[in-house]
């Protein structure tokens, strides 16, 4: 998927939105310099003795702004990683940490490496390597810097890093907040795997209760029977599509993949693909949908809502102009490059930007790591309160029924809805739903209030902005 030699980098993107955002601004040049550059950039090189020989590897972990501590973001391992993509990621975080009042600074990490090359055994020992090395320096630990999963990880190896923490911090209490994305029995939260795609689904929701929003982007009604294509189905463009299409009842007619992808103008069944690449590696051959050998070419297929959920950079300036869904939803971290963003603009496309779209992810970290530093799960102390007080209104209106002949009866399922109280999974989801409507609401409120904010994106980076420039002011500078 080569881009055009005059295609803005990812970092240059990145940059390119921000200036945009403060010429709108009347920020200090200072402060305007301080929110932009990245405070530090760590960069490791460690050897690691594999299959008979020293193998070394190249690392980075960039923290972009400590107005609030710890600082937050993921640790991607990919081939491509490179210090100015993670440099630009951890400016992401920034802006993204900001708009839904997550108290995080914004940072990034990543290893070169193709996690796919190596057996389970052999990345552990890398993994176990990369963390000594942050860690010994305070670039992982609870209270400055806390990673994540990002591209190429998951839980497995937030465990790993957790129990690398505590080999080397045996006396820190809060050791296993030092990151978060772990599984259940090891310190993680309900919830988490599938935060990233549920944020993307309450981004989508609530973007169709503002009549006027949908009208910019050509939509009408509801989700339920919008054609979606979804670019990527690792752990968030799964999680997007399966919701999207299970819950709200919208057709995911093209899926995308390194392989090709699949075509079905009824809808295809998610979990179904998501099964077959698991056990095939690709899409290949998968019957759920008409094969497409040329996967790029469906992000220029007629849909109502594109979904690009996997790398940077896939909508350039070389296909910008034969995009034909009216309404994108960057799942993914940049995937609208800034050169795309414009001619997408003009062409009327609604982008709902990646900063608050993918945002799930590090709002239900937030969750863990609150849940981490406090030791006690959520909803343990109240669930059972909570049903004992709903049954005691249960008793009484079926006390009030029986002693008054009025022959109420409540409706099937009521009552055993109505008495369980709230899991830690119900309330991760109610917390993060609260944060992607409120998030919207604050980004919205720029985009139709000002004339000269014709975006979401710009919207985002000026709530954002104008959030961390406070924050600064507040300490003094």
């Amino acid at each position: 998927m080569s881009q055009p030699p005059t295609e803005p980098s990812f970092r240059q993107s990145v940059d390119i939105m921000f200036n945009r955002a403060v010429a709108l601004m009347d920020l200090p040049p200072g402060l305007e310099e301080k929110i932009r550059v990245c405070n530090s950039t760590y960069t490791v090189r460690f050897g690691v003795r594999l299959r008979g020989a020293i193998h070394t590897f190249t690392g980075y972990r960039s923290v972009h702004s400590e107005h609030f501590e710890p600082v937050k973001g993921g640790i991607r391992y990919a081939p491509s990683v490179n210090q100015d993509e993670v440099e630009a990621l951890a400016a992401l975080m920034t802006y993204k940490c900001a708009l839904v009042e997550t108290p995080f600074g914004g940072s990034k990490g990543g290893l070169r490496i193709d996690p796919r090359e190596w057996t389970e055994h052999e990345l552990e020992q890398i993994t176990r390597r990369f963390a000594y090395e942050l860690i010994k320096r305070d670039l992982i630990n609870p209270s400055q810097n806390v990673p994540a999963p990002d591209m190429g990880t998951g839980e497995r190896e937030m465990a790993w890093i957790a129990d690398q923490y505590a080999r080397m911090n045996t006396t820190d209490i809060n050791a296993r907040a030092c990151v978060t994305g772990k599984p259940l029995n090891s310190g993680g939260i309900a919830g988490r795997v599938e935060a990233t795609g549920r944020g993307v689904q309450y981004a989508l929701r609530e973007f169709f209760r503002h009549p006027e929003d949908m009208k910019a982007a050509r939509q009408t009604g509801t989700l339920e029977g919008k054609r979606i294509v979804v670019q990527g189905l690792g752990n968030v463009g799964y999680h997007a599509a399966k919701f999207l299409s299970e819950e709200d009842g919208a057709l995911i007619v093209g899926i995308a993949e390194r392989d090709g992808g699949l075509w079905n103008d009824r809808g295809l069944n998610v979990e179904e693909v998501h099964q077959w690449m698991r056990a095939n590696g690709g899409v290949t051959g998968c019957p759920a949908g008409r094969f497409v050998p040329e996967a790029a070419g469906l992000l220029e297929a007629e849909c109502d809502i594109l979904i690009p959920a996997a790398m940077e950079g896939v909508i350039h300036l070389g296909n910008a102009d034969a995009i034909r869904a009216p309404l994108i939803v960057e799942a993914a971290n940049g995937p609208v490059t800034a050169g795309a963003d414009e001619v997408l603009r003009r062409k009327g496309i609604v982008i709902i930007p990646d900063m608050y779209a993918n945002a799930g992810g590090v709002t239900v970290s937030y969750f863990e790591w609150v849940k981490n530093l406090s030791h006690i799960r959520f909803g343990r102390m109240q669930r059972r309160q909570e049903e004992a007080r709903h049954q005691l209104l249960i008793d009484e209106l079926e006390r009030l029924s029986a002693d008054k002949g009025l022959g109420w009866t409540l409706s099937p399922g009521f009552k055993e809805k109505y008495l369980r109280g709230a899991d830690e999974l119900e309330l991760v989801r109610s917390g993060l739903d609260d944060t992607m409507r409120t998030a919207y609401q604050s980004m919205r409120e720029v985009w139709h209030s000002r004339q000269d904010v014709t975006d979401l994106r710009v919207a985002a980076y000026l709530v954002a902005i104008d959030r961390v420039a406070k924050s600064y002011r507040a300490k003094g500078l």
